[in-house]
């Protein structure tokens, strides 16, 4: 099952069989309770009476394994839960989304992670939603509306061209990538993604996150995640930031195993700060993999 481009992450992975183990695994049914519309506690009652196998996370209380489809059931479609991998739900604690504040996911869609803002946010504030393709905000204005979401504005610009009007006090960029910690869904990335979409996804990656820091706030946080590997679409990613604009990486708090972000990448070294970031693998918690980093102005 192994080819170079998946290979070539073997010497920064620490227990790589145990890892590739988890990767060749099918992914459990995960929940997440959509608390704008149900306690987590009574979505659990509800499901566990209507004979559904519920499993809770000693790390969250939003989130549950479930033992059949969730796409199939009353629950989904009322927006009492949103079917979602428990790594993805990770860049949204690290961004920590408050009431009344002035947020921006730059790139929404389908809109788990926006959602999930919005529960955080208790539905007061302003969440502006940004998706410029239009078959994608499709799903996101979808998704917005069943699970109740009403704090949220819907826009269309490119990400890297968002306009600077306005200043956010926590941007989340969940970028576009080579989406290689989808391996456990994904059969042909159980090889790794081809060199050639990981360079073209690094330079648009590049542009988001410049924008977004622009965008911020004096006192704003950054959150900056994607679902892969490919440390040129993540801290390589991050480095340039920090090249081009004078900001920090902070400390990223996330209750559950990850790996440091690297210090050094084929012949790169990128600045110690980098280290603050972190690298989720599917054996760290029975999910998918990503990185998510914390960014501030220095």
């Amino acid at each position: 099952m192994e080819r170079d481009n998946l290979l070539r992450y073997r010497p920064v992975i620490d227990d790589w069989d145990t890892f590739l183990a988890a990767a060749q695994t099918p992914l459990p049914h995960v929940v997440r309770a959509n608390t704008l519309k149900i306690a987590p506690s009574s979505l659990q009652h509800r499901l566990i009476a209507s004979g559904v196998g519920v499993a809770s996370y000693d790390w969250t209380e939003e989130l549950f394994e479930i033992t059949e489809p969730p796409g199939r059931r009353i629950e989904h479609w009322l927006g009492l839960y949103y079917a979602q991998e428990a790594v993805q739900i990770l860049p949204v604690l690290a961004l920590d989304p408050q009431p009344e504040e002035r947020i921006l996911d730059l790139c929404a869609a389908p809109g788990g992670k926006a959602t999930f803002i919005a529960a955080r946010m208790q539905n007061r504030g302003t969440l502006v939603a940004n998706e410029p393709k239009g078959r994608r905000q499709m799903s996101l204005l979808a998704n917005i509306n069943r699970l109740g979401v009403l704090n949220a504005m819907i826009t269309a610009y490119q990400g890297e061209s968002f306009p600077m009007g306005t200043k956010f006090d926590r941007i989340l960029v969940d970028a576009p990538c080579s989406a290689e910690g989808t391996l456990r869904k994904v059969p042909s990335l159980q090889h790794g993604a081809s060199m050639g979409s990981i360079a073209r996804l690094a330079r648009l990656q590049k542009r988001l996150i410049v924008r977004a820091f622009d965008l911020l706030a004096p006192e704003g946080n950054l959150v900056y995640s994607t679902c892969t590997f490919a440390p040129e679409e993540n801290e390589a990613v991050v480095a340039h930031l920090l090249q081009e604009r004078a900001a920090r990486v902070l400390p990223t708090r996330i209750p559950v195993e990850t790996s440091t972000g690297l210090r050094e990448w084929l012949d790169e070294t990128f600045p110690a700060e980098i280290q603050r970031c972190v690298r989720v693998y599917p054996h760290h918690l029975d999910s998918g993999g990503g990185f998510v980093a914390l960014i501030a102005r220095a």
